[in-house]
């Protein structure tokens, strides 16, 4: 058997875990820049609030309705879920982390007298008491039908959050009820085509051949099709090393000058830096884009990129800091309103085996002292919060005219962003 563990409306659920004044009530969590909604809670969605919508089109329904709004923030929900996946990997052989809110765990070997309703059950349980967490549990015999399982424990009360398809009946059931273009592998994509052709629910897909399933929905089809009948055929496969790491932000207001901008790249290129030691490699290319609001075509235009060669593959946040702010000061020109910048660290390979280059203007020596000026970093910032120590360049200067330290700011507007309650530890949560 497979279980899935999928967060119910993870990004709202993690907001009301802290602030449980929201529970009952519409809340939606909006983009970056509070530009539209990616997040909605059953309250918001029962109100007709379509996933995307831009803000303010929703402004009347917020003020006649009390929708409660929030800025994204992925710090709180990353760690959240890193609690939850860690809980997960206490109770199960094997953990298939797919999302920040969806986990596969494989309990193949538990054989068949297990009590795999008891045991979602039990993570329902002990999730929603140590973090605060809603979860929706489904088991089945494949990933495929865990995952549509997991469907019905989320939209049926009646299930108590755990959905188990220990039967053929019960499978039969599911997939009769079950539209087709919720199947995961089929999707929104086919719907219209599959429809067309009689095929409306999971069933009515199982029912055709298998050659028709290959000439009409290729391989990749097949095999969801083969899963939807209850037979294995998705491969366990560790998470690829990502060849590429991008970090890029639109400001909430245009910049100009160099100063400014050498602060929000290289903070992108830090974070660049961190997520590249965290997945244990290094990258051999960076690349600093910059860019001017298309939309503001009464202002000059200029959108320029550049991509400087490492000499060596590295991971230390000094050198790769200091690559995007040679790259930026290349192609930087006064007189331009930028309005999105971001860093690109590619060609990456694993940091165990890192070829040297016989003519690197680095000492070996220097570098190590770079890799273990990072790891001091990275640990600080793992322990007291984000940002907590920094290089000098990721903060602009004193203000002239007050005095005052001018910190990191990532130039996205969130006017509605809670306080990172578990890992910063000026905004913990505070009790009267």
């Amino acid at each position: 058997m497979y279980v899935l563990v999928d967060c119910d409306n993870c990004f709202v659920s993690c907001e009301r875990v802290f602030q449980p004044e929201l529970k009952g009530r519409p809340v939606v969590v909006l983009s970056n820049n509070d530009g539209c909604v990616v997040a909605r809670s059953n309250e918001a969605k029962a109100l007709g609030i379509k996933m995307g919508v831009p803000l303010y089109q929703i402004q009347g329904l917020v003020a006649a309705k009390g929708v409660q709004l929030r800025s994204s923030n992925y710090t709180l929900y990353a760690d959240l879920s890193n609690r939850i996946m860690s809980i997960l990997r206490q109770e199960a052989p094997v953990v298939e982390v797919y999302s920040i809110d969806e986990a596969f765990l494989d309990l193949r070997m538990m054989g068949e007298d297990y009590d795999y309703e008891a045991f979602g059950h039990h993570l329902v349980q002990k999730i929603g008491q140590w973090v605060g967490m809603p979860v929706s549990i489904g088991i089945a015999p494949t990933r495929t039908l865990a995952k549509m399982a997991s469907w019905y424990a989320k939209h049926y009360p009646g299930y108590r959050k755990v959905c188990y398809l220990s039967t053929d009946v019960k499978r039969e059931k599911a997939l009769r009820l079950f539209d087709v273009a919720e199947v995961w592998g089929v999707g929104w994509r086919r719907k219209d085509r599959l429809y067309a052709v009689g095929i409306h629910t999971a069933w009515d897909l199982v029912q055709k051949p298998a050659e028709w399933i290959r000439r009409e929905m290729s391989v990749t089809g097949l095999r969801t099709w083969r899963e939807l009948q209850g037979e294995d055929c998705i491969p366990y496969q560790l998470q690829p090393r990502r060849q590429t790491i991008c970090t890029s932000r639109s400001f909430a207001e245009p910049v100009t000058t160099l100063k400014e901008l050498e602060m929000y790249v290289s903070n992108y290129a830090s974070r660049c830096a961190a997520k590249l030691r965290r997945e244990h490699s290094v990258c051999s290319l960076v690349t600093v884009f910059a860019n001017t609001s298309p939309f503001r075509q009464d202002l000059p235009q200029y959108s320029p990129s550049l991509t400087l060669t490492l000499q060596t593959p590295v991971s230390s946040t000094p050198e790769i800091v200091g690559t995007a702010l040679k790259a930026l000061r290349l192609f930087f020109r006064e007189g331009y309103q930028f309005k999105r910048a971001g860093v690109i660290v590619s060609a990456t390979s694993d940091a165990n085996a890192v070829q040297t280059n016989l003519f690197d203007e680095i000492p070996a020596e220097q570098r190590a002292r770079f890799d273990k000026l990072s790891a001091v970093i990275d640990k600080i910032n793992v322990r007291m919060g984000a940002d907590t120590l920094k290089m000098g360049v990721q903060q602009l200067p004193k203000d002239e005219r007050t005095g005052k330290d001018t910190t990191w700011r990532d130039g996205i507007r969130h006017d509605y962003r809670s306080r990172n309650y578990t890992t910063d530890i000026n905004e913990i949560l505070e009790v009267e």
